[in-house]
């Protein structure tokens, strides 16, 4: 009597086989036909099922104090001048903790999860600069090639375009004041005609000898990119990077965020902000957006885990630093730090003796930062929904655990004062340009 069941359930087997089988075809065909020269079809793309992120205490291994860390953020999350945070931990290149703490909404009280999107803010200038640094490899890009060969809306002060090269521009050496219109931007005016309007900005310094952060004028790399990749900017990113990547969440624009099933919605305090589009327009600057494991990701490939997709060769030739800066952050985190350099859309600095990589940024109610050590492969990822600066020390906390060095305090609330006023508490950090 068993044996009909059984042949009964043969045939279904074999037509999951098929539609299996279909699925994964029709896969390898879309992701071709996506990546359009890039043979990105022959690129495995890893997904990383829920379930099998290291999200509590049996799953955490390695040199970092994982449960002091977990205390540590559920306090900070706590704190009024919080909403939702979501952190991520690549110790040894290995993805070893992954944690979501509060709220993505403080009306409704929907709690923040490792598939919430938030923004990337700043840190989506990583993406350019690798970009560009991989079409330089191709050798159908020549960073040494003036602005103003590419016929882009930038116009600098005395003609200067003429002169700044593509590597000038994404290294920040365009010599504008800083932040340079910004506040045009948050206005709503059109960033091509705000670049064009740059021509009568004030300069630092005079244009290749300095740096000075920009949003806008960096930009530009948007139409550069766009033109050697011969297919929008964000496309191409996505193509080339995010698709093999197995980076699903990872991607450009508002509607995308806002559209989503689970976002973080932008926090001052316990106030919701409206959601502003101003620097997504900018999106070679500001425009990209994922949960944190796909930021996780990203962070990996940049230490090196992916040579399939971001070779060494391009990576370092993104990651190179091309001038120095100013430090970043303030008070006592800021007197720790030494050497801060700028490459391609990417920060570099020392911290207890040993260099750091990455980015952070910060758009009206989200903050995001990457920082990690490429000799141990070894950092932090980690976005949350509001404007408080504290959270930047996440990283450091970790790298001194990691090095079992005596806890700095990085993380201690105890020093800071009662927030009362949590809209002035949550004041940007000093050293943290916009975007």
């Amino acid at each position: 009597m068993r044996s009909q069941p059984n042949q009964a359930f043969k045939p279904r087997i074999v037509l999951i086989l098929i539609a299996i089988a279909a699925l994964g075809l029709s896969g390898w065909l879309g992701i071709h036909a996506i990546g359009g020269n890039q043979p990105l079809a022959s690129v495995p793309i890893p997904l990383t099922a829920p379930e099998n992120l290291p999200q509590t205490p049996s799953q955490w291994r390695g040199r970092i104090d994982y449960r002091a860390l977990d205390r540590q953020l559920t306090d900070l999350a706590q704190r009024p001048e919080m909403a939702g945070l979501a952190v991520a931990v690549v110790e040894d290149g290995e993805l070893r903790f992954v944690r979501a703490y509060g709220v993505s909404d403080v009306t409704t009280g929907t709690p923040v999860t490792a598939q919430t999107l938030f923004r990337w803010a700043s840190v989506s200038k990583t993406t350019t600069g690798v970009m560009a640094a991989a079409l330089a490899k191709d050798g159908t890009l020549d960073l040494d090639r003036p602005v103003a060969a590419w016929r882009t809306s930038l116009r600098l002060p005395r003609g200067a375009e003429a002169q700044v090269t593509l590597d000038d521009l994404l290294a920040q050496r365009t010599g504008l004041t800083k932040n340079a219109y910004d506040e045009k931007l948050e206005e709503g005016q059109n960033p091509a005609q705000i670049r064009t309007g740059l021509a009568a900005a004030p300069l630092q310094c005079d244009p290749g000898t300095c740096h000075t952060y920009q949003n806008i004028a960096f930009d530009a790399a948007t139409e550069i990119l766009s033109a050697a990749a011969d297919k929008p900017f964000s496309s191409a990113v996505e193509d080339r990077f995010f698709l093999p990547l197995g980076m699903v969440s990872a991607g450009f624009g508002m509607e995308r965020l806002t559209g989503a099933a689970d976002w973080a919605k932008p926090h001052r305090g316990h106030r919701v902000l409206p959601v502003k589009e101003a620097y997504w327009r900018v999106p070679a600057a500001a425009g990209v957006e994922s949960d944190i494991v796909d930021f996780a990701k990203w962070m990996q490939a940049m230490m090196g885990a992916r040579p399939d997709v971001l070779p060494q060769s391009v990576l370092q030739l993104a990651h190179r630093p091309r001038i120095g800066t100013a430090k970043l952050y303030g008070g006592n985190l800021r007197q720790a730090m030494g050497d801060a350099a700028y490459g391609l859309g990417w920060r570099s600095f020392t911290y207890g003796g040993h260099r750091l990589e990455g980015h952070s940024g910060a758009v009206a109610g989200y903050r995001a930062t990457m920082i990690f050590e490429p000799a141990t492969r070894t950092g932090v990822v980690a976005m949350w929904n509001s404007d408080w600066g504290f959270p930047f020390r996440i990283p450091f906390t970790v790298i001194d655990s990691y090095h079992k060095r005596d806890d700095a305090g990085w993380l201690d609330l105890s020093e800071l004062p009662p927030a009362r006023n949590v809209a002035a508490a949550a004041a940007p950090v000093n050293g943290i340009p916009k975007g």
